[in-house]
């Protein structure tokens, strides 16, 4: 099969008229070697500039020349025994040299005749000629034209030794043939430059085959729009004449869904390897036998593009001892985990570009060179961060934009933030559609509401929503839809994001009532004022807190905070936009949610509503309501399904009246809620596994009762500085693996029957009155122990810090 050539144009190339340029003596090689080599390379529909066919007559030469050297990617320089009697040449030469300095322009030197130590140290012919180039400089009468000459030389002189140095260069008397052989290699050099996915922020070298190598399995794998098919082109480019047969079968998973479906794809196959023999195939076991038989006998290559499912491969890639020694096998796909019970000898994970690599390509595609235009900077850098490193987006944007005026530029930047690209959304939404309807939901639920969200806290939630969500997590990150960062947060790429939230637009553009899913602030304060809610509604957003603005600031400053662990409960001054005051505050009907009985996720922020809570869905899992304005919970707001509820920086004073029975509840979180005073009677509450009362400044005492909670994994009590003491009993926690006593500067005591809990593998006691630790000794509380012990490290240290900072 021949080259396959790059199908997305790329920006470089766009703006460049010519693949090729070739620099000669014509006297020397026109009509020998060049002419073979130019034949040879538009024979591989390389588009070639040689000056005899390319350049006007009556234009001006140096002009025209200067300009194809500027609109070309590649400069062959072919150096001859009398190239450098040729002063045109030699400006030639320096003209190139210089253009490659300031682009990714790429020179190949071919020495014809001569060797690269001739023109480094410029003896032989080399030194014949600059003396007859001093010689009739030397003669000119003008001291001033003289001295420009002179320096001329030198600049040609420095030119040659440059050129002499370059890492790739061929030598036609190497000696492995004659002038067809050493056209080849030039040929097949220009294919791999030309192929490079140098423009992916990618090191091309890493994806080379290793000949000797026994594995014949290279994985490409990442998600849509990451560059694993450019980068397949390229290794197969590079490789394809090291092997007897090959072929390139691209959209497999694309071409797997059309009529003639697989058999079709092994039908191709067969044809490459065969060289064009066509092959009655009719079922795809009978293409299995053939595709056996052929590929068993010939040392192949062959490329299997967007691989989705394993039949796939079993249909076309067949049994790993059928190959041919020698035999190598490429494979893109957005799966992971495809290869299980294949042995793979490499396996390539593509990685999203960073903040520089994006916007070089970005302004290869829209500016034709690796930096913007002059007053386009700023518009370029927004719409590069818009575009989250993704290579399909950035070539996509920058495309759509290449030549326009700077006002489009900055409408595109508001364009993006409300409607997404809609050929880069198509992309990455074929992973979407690949997954099952379990892990459509699962994954349209993390994109409008859990992005950021710890993992473990959304797992807990939403297996209490019905889903089976630690299986469906790993399936969303083995197709690269999803990922978990160091922190165990869920993290998702934007533009995945934005695919998510638009698939739930689309169900109802024009009436927000009848999507399944609200995160838009506007949006969702539409349907509550206007009562427009739909029985379709199943999870809701309405802050009137936080503008997009300060949450960007939080983002960009999270890092900070993480290294202040232990200031956390300290009062942070953010740059939050404040809610609106008493006078203007806008107050929901209860009675909207009455139209919503599916809705079973609702998050809150600093809202108000009138009328009987009773209207509240009764469903609900997760009630997240920061701010909370009233001073204890209403007796009739609906609580029995709630598997979280999350209250932080609430009003309340008193959370609710003796004991509340909700039996599936499994996280309660109150923090920063400053006049609360006595932690709610947990007695009800037989399932909660994490409880959160951080920076209750005002909470004096925590209920007896929490020593009921046979199941707490967490208990978080950071920054409760009036605290004074934990209730008695405190081995009854059975499941207690971690707690937190950060800041509690009021608790001089830990409950002896601490040291009794083999559970307990996390203790904070730092920035307390607590003199005494828990006697750790014995294998069992090791992890304590060590824990411990880094912990008052920690003190020691914020202490010196704290003292010569002059906090």
């Amino acid at each position: 099969m021949a080259d396959v050539r790059n199908q997305e144009s790329s920006g470089a190339a766009s703006q460049c008229s010519y693949d090729v340029f070739l620099s000669f003596r014509g006297e020397d090689t026109r009509k020998s070697f060049t002419d073979h080599l130019y034949t040879a390379l538009v024979d591989a529909e390389f588009r070639t500039f040689r000056d005899d066919e390319e350049i006007n007559l009556g234009e001006t030469i140096k002009s025209e020349l200067q300009k194809a050297i500027l609109q070309s990617r590649v400069s062959i320089i072919i150096f001859s025994k009398d190239y450098a009697s040729s002063g045109w040449c030699l400006q030639e030469l320096v003209m190139i040299l210089n253009h490659m300095r300031t682009s990714e322009h790429v020179v190949i030197p071919v020495f014809y005749d001569i060797g690269p130590s001739d023109i480094r140290n410029q003896t032989g012919s080399i030194a014949e000629a600059f003396s007859n180039h001093e010689k009739q400089f030397n003669a000119e009468m003008d001291e001033r034209k003289k001295n420009e000459l002179m320096d001329k030389v030198n600049e040609w002189k420095a030119a040659l030794r440059e050129v002499a140095d370059i890492g790739q260069r061929f030598l036609q008397n190497q000696p492995d043939g004659h002038d067809s052989k050493f056209i080849e290699k030039i040929v097949a050099a220009v294919s791999f430059e030309l192929n490079c996915p140098r423009a992916l922020g990618v090191d091309p070298y890493q994806f080379e085959m290793d000949d000797c190598s026994d594995g014949h399995i290279m994985l490409i794998c990442g998600m849509g729009g990451i560059g694993k098919t450019t980068i397949a082109k390229f290794v197969y480019n590079l490789n394809f004449e090291k092997f007897e047969a090959c072929s390139f079968l691209a959209n497999i998973r694309e071409c797997s869904e059309r009529s003639s479906g697989l058999v079709g794809l092994q039908r191709k196959l067969l044809s490459d390897i065969q060289k064009n023999k066509k092959s009655m195939i009719h079922v795809v076991e009978e293409g299995k036998i053939r595709i056996k038989h052929a590929i068993s006998r010939k040392k192949v290559l062959i490329v299997l593009d967007d691989v989705d499912h394993k039949y796939q491969l079993e249909a076309l890639l067949g049994m790993q001892d059928w190959y041919y020694p020698g035999s190598k096998i490429i494979i893109t796909t957005r799966q992971k985990q495809l290869l299980k019970g294949y042995e793979v000898s490499k396996v390539q994970e593509v990685e999203k570009l960073d903040g520089n690599e994006s916007l070089e390509l970005f302004s290869w595609h829209a500016f034709g060179q690796d930096h913007p235009l002059e007053g386009y900077e700023d518009y370029s850098k927004r719409l590069v961060e818009q575009c989250g490193g993704l290579p399909l987006a950035l070539i996509t944007i920058a495309a759509t934009l290449s030549g326009r005026s700077l006002a489009v530029f900055e409408s595109a930047v508001e364009k993006m933030k409300a409607i997404p690209n809609s050929e880069v959304l198509a992309s990455l939404r074929m992973s979407f559609d690949c997954l099952d309807e379990h892990d459509k939901h699962l994954f349209l639920n993390i994109a409008c509401f859990f992005i950021g969200k710890d993992k473990d806290y959304v797992t807990t939630l939403l297996d209490g929503c019905d889903f089976y969500t630690k299986v469906g997590i790993e399936n969303l990150m083995d197709r690269y839809l999803l990922t978990v960062d160091q922190d165990n947060k869920l993290m998702m790429h934007q533009l995945l994001q934005d695919m998510g939230r638009e698939l739930v637009r689309q169900e109802s553009p024009k009436k927000p009532g009848k999507r399944s899913r609200l995160w838009r602030h506007e949006d969702a304060l539409d349907v509550l004022q206007d009562t427009t809610g739909t029985e379709r509604i199943e999870g809701l957003v309405l802050d009137f807190h936080v503008t997009e603005d300060s949450m960007r600031y939080h983002s960009e400053n999270s890092s900070k905070r993480r290294h202040t662990s232990l200031l956390s409960w300290l009062p942070i001054v953010s740059s939050t936009v404040k809610s609106p005051s008493t006078t203007d505050k806008i107050i929901i009907e209860t009675a909207a949610f009455s139209r919503m009985p599916r809705l079973r996720l609702l998050q809150l922020n600093n809202v108000q509503f009138t009328g009987g809570y009773n209207k509240f869905p009764s469903g609900l899992r997760w009630l997240c309501w920061h701010r909370f304005p009233l001073r204890s919970f209403p007796e009739d707001l609906p609580m029995k399904h709630l598997v979280a509820l999350d209250m932080q920086y609430s009003s309340l004073k008193q959370v609710w009246k003796g004991p509340k029975l909700l039996s599936r509840l499994k996280i309660l979180d109150l923090s920063h809620s400053h006049d609360l005073t006595n932690s709610p009677d947990f007695s009800g509450l037989p399932n909660l596994e994490r409880l959160m009362l951080k920076d209750c400044i005002n909470l004096f005492e925590v209920h007896k009762s929490v020593v009921t909670l046979e199941r707490l994994i967490l208990l978080n009590l950071e920054g409760c500085i009036n605290l004074r003491k934990l209730p008695s009993k405190f081995d009854h926690l059975k499941s207690l693996e971690k707690l937190v006593l950060s800041g509690c500067s009021k608790l001089d005591k830990l409950p002896p029957e601490l040291e009794e809990m083999g559970s307990l593998t996390v203790l904070y006691p730092d920035l307390t009155a607590i003199n005494e630790l828990p006697c750790t000794t014995g294998k069992q509380k090791y992890g304590l122990s060590l824990v411990i012990k880094i912990q008052i490290i920690s003190i020691f240290l914020f202490s010196v810090f704290y003292f010569y900072a002059g906090w």
